[in-house]
């Protein structure tokens, strides 16, 4: 089984050492919510925000944390956020827009949610202020939903839309950066797109790469797994890859950002190491230790060193 998931590895032009396991992301600030979702840290390294959600997605606010003298702060609502639906939050490359989405209305005066669209804000250096939440409008934002919002260091976004026309269910879009503004988006192709669910695709600044969720597929381990494209020099997308069972588990897995600097690929998982049955009978403290750990099967950050 090694051999061969080695093989694939080296196929996709992945490189992870056989040392290098998943492991989990800011545990003691993390499991202090019920589940959280996605993840995205600054080019400084020093900034970092997640969702936190209800346990049925109720509530769905942005956390931010940052690093002083190699240290995270404790976990505080992130200024934009907490009245709405919020989510996804996503760095561009250089770290002077944050995109995010988010339910809230366009209409400052009103306070009745809409559909889901994408936001940023931006600021003109790191240390400066953020500015006040943009929406950033058509022909990106539509009447339907529009969620992860990913861009490259040229300014063309990647994101998932439920927006017509798509290839089946959800697509993930693809609208170019020109002139100061964008294009009419298109959902790629079918080499990574499908009749099923595509969604969360992180683009690597210099799109040579996609990492995507796809749910349910043929070549799937479980729920959702990770799956990469690379562009040739054509400009064409690759047929997508499963990740395989070094990065994807049973369960579902989603959310990928891929830190460039750091080689660190985040994602986010729903894998769980609790057994149903166990041949010693627990107390109540072994239980809710048990039930408290971090793979529990419930949302939570993971993050792998890799070459991508």
């Amino acid at each position: 089984m090694k051999k061969i998931i080695a093989l694939l590895l080296l196929t996709f032009q992945i490189t992870i050492s056989q040392e290098t396991k998943v492991t989990s992301v800011l545990p003691e600030i993390i499991t202090q919510f019920p589940t959280v979702r996605d993840f995205t840290i600054s080019p400084t390294q020093d900034e970092a925000y997640f969702t936190a959600q209800g346990y049925n997605g109720e509530l769905s606010i942005i956390i931010k944390v940052t690093k002083k003298e190699g240290k995270w702060s404790s976990p505080k609502v992130a200024p934009f956020s907490g009245q709405y639906g919020d989510l996804e939050a996503m760095f561009s490359p250089n770290g002077l827009k944050l995109f995010f989405v988010s339910n809230r209305p366009l209409d400052k005066t009103k306070t009745e949610p809409k559909d889901q669209d994408i936001w940023y804000i931006e600021r003109s250096n790191n240390l400066s202020e953020w500015s006040e939440p943009k929406n950033i409008g058509s022909p990106i934002n539509t009447k339907g939903d529009e969620f992860y919002p990913s861009i490259a260091s040229n300014g063309n976004m990647y994101y998932t839309s439920t927006a017509a026309p798509t290839k089946g269910k959800d697509d993930i879009f693809f609208s170019e950066w020109k002139n100061n503004t964008y294009t009419t988006p298109v959902s790629l192709s079918e080499a990574i797109n499908s009749k099923g669910y595509e969604y969360n695709a992180y683009i690597a600044p210099d799109e040579s790469f996609l990492i995507f969720g796809g749910y349910q597929r043929k070549d799937g381990l479980g729920s959702g797994d990770l799956y990469i494209s690379r562009k040739d020099e054509n400009g064409n997308w690759s047929e997508a890859k499963n990740l395989m069972v070094t990065i994807n588990s049973n369960k579902m897995d989603y959310c990928p950002y891929y830190d460039i600097k750091t080689q660190t690929l985040y994602f986010t998982s729903k894998r769980t190491t609790i057994k149903a049955n166990s041949d010693t009978r627990k107390n109540l403290e072994q239980l809710l230790k048990t039930m408290n750990s971090y793979e529990n099967g419930l949302s939570r950050i993971y993050s792998i060193s890799t070459k991508l």
